[in-house]
């Protein structure tokens, strides 16, 4: 197992059983978290009166619940072992995903919203912490892209599902089509947890689907990595949780999710509004496929981005371009004067914040192990998560505000360029090492 073609055969071996699995997750979780955009527009908030700003306030509340336990659900995770941990963490949200087809009021839905990201803290960093335990450095920005494409998927496949399900679910159950899509959309997580119980396996020595030369290899591999990273950068969890490098990474983060957030929740109440601004009348479903266009780039651009990124072994500059790209895209799209010009230049943008997402992980992975890896990942993914919060409420108060959506996009903008330059700021790695 010494040879190069070798190694690389048991990571393709790896990469077959875990990442297929992991994105089929992820694909569910993320539409369960952003489907609210789609139920907005399209019946739910007319049926509670929300107004923009209270939908946007109902999106994000997930996010303040979700920041509560992300760091603990993150180091539970590493002590009970990934298959466990994330099967409970789906029930979980599963259960609360599906109840949001009974909301009777605005206040329901934001208490509903606000429990879903109590049940699924520490889902996302989680995987990104489990995806450290099966590949290298070199690979793992690939991995994590790989695994990723379940957002932009999840966007494209979603808004078309979403779509069919609010338009032919209407009645069933005594449903409206809104409420319909909640409850067939909650059902999978409570499902796929337990096929995670019994599929997953929590470390690579523990894998009896890989020879003994193989899981050998893939083991001394990783420790050999982790004892060469620790050497160089020594970071207890103590620090990890409140260095200024792991702080000005959350931020970056938060830009990142800021753009992507923005996107999700409001995408479809902007194409919705092409039909005031251009005249141009869709179905539900003519809407929902339009809102998958930009997706679908995404997952293709995503991979060949990190795929390059972890060919030539940089990372600054492929976080920081495509953010400033995005950055750039997503205000212009609002002054173009036709539809399809202003679709093109948020595809542009949807490509900007997705290709910097796998890379941008590669970054604390890098200086990062064991429990300090748990706790760091844990701590950007939900700092950078407020974004969550923000984004669809700021958005969402500067619509009702202004009567537009411009001020709310230059703000995503803004976000994403200033995201960009501090990535180029705080660089690849810290070059101090540290020691308690």
């Amino acid at each position: 197992m010494g040879s190069t073609a070798a190694g690389d055969r048991v990571l393709a071996k790896v990469a077959v059983r875990i990442l297929p699995f992991l994105g089929l997750l992820y694909f569910v979780n993320y539409l369960d978290r952003v489907n609210i955009g789609f139920a907005g527009p399209n019946g739910m908030n007319d049926e509670l009166g929300l107004t923009a700003t209270a939908f946007g306030f109902a999106s994000g509340i997930f996010f303040l619940g979700y920041l509560i336990l992300e760091v603990p659900s993150n180091l539970a995770l590493h002590r009970f072992g990934a298959r466990r941990w994330l099967a409970r963490i789906m029930i979980s949200w599963g259960v609360v995903a599906t109840a949001m087809a009974f909301v009777p009021n605005a206040a329901t839905l934001v208490v509903l919203r606000f429990l879903l990201g109590v049940a699924e803290a520490g889902f996302f960093p989680g995987i990104i912490l489990y995806l450290t335990y099966w590949f290298p450095a070199a690979q793992r920005a690939k991995a994590v892209a790989l695994f990723m494409t379940a957002i932009p998927v999840s966007s494209a496949i979603g808004a078309t599902v979403s779509s069919l399900l609010i338009s032919h679910g209407d009645g069933v159950f005594g449903l409206s089509g809104w409420r319909f899509m909640f409850l067939v959309e909650g059902v999978p997580a409570i499902l796929l947890a337990f096929a995670t119980w019994f599929y997953l396996t929590d470390r690579p020595e523990q894998a009896t689907w890989l020879a003994p030369d193989e899981r050998r290899w893939l083991t001394e591999e990783l420790e050999r990595e982790r004892r060469a990273t620790e050497a160089e950068h020594h970071w207890p969890l103590r620090m990890a949780l409140r260095h200024p490098r792991v702080l000005g990474l959350a931020f970056v983060y938060f830009a990142i999710a800021y753009g992507l957030y923005a996107l999700g929740f409001f995408l479809p109440t902007i194409i919705a509004g092409f039909g005031r601004q251009f005249g141009t009348e869709l179905t539900v479903l003519e809407a929902g496929l339009v809102t998958a266009v930009p997706y679908v780039v995404a997952a293709a651009a995503m991979v060949f981005w990190a795929r390059h990124g972890d060919r030539t072994g940089e990372r600054k500059w492929h976080v920081a371009l495509p953010m400033l790209l995005g950055g750039c895209a997503i205000p212009v799209a609002l002054y173009l004067g036709d539809p399809y010009a202003a679709m093109a230049a948020v595809t542009v943008c949807a490509v900007g914040v997705c290709c910097a997402l796998p890379t941008f992980w590669a970054l604390p992975s890098s200086f990062l192990t064991g429990t300090a890896a748990a706790g760091g990942i844990a701590l950007i993914n939900s700092l950078g998560n407020t974004s969550g919060f923000a984004a669809p409420y700021v958005t969402g108060w500067l619509r009702d505000l202004t009567g537009t959506q411009r001020a709310g996009l230059w703000l995503v903008g803004g976000c994403l360029v200033a995201g960009a330059l501090l990535a180029l700021a705080l660089g690849a790695k810290p070059k101090e090492r540290h020691r308690d």
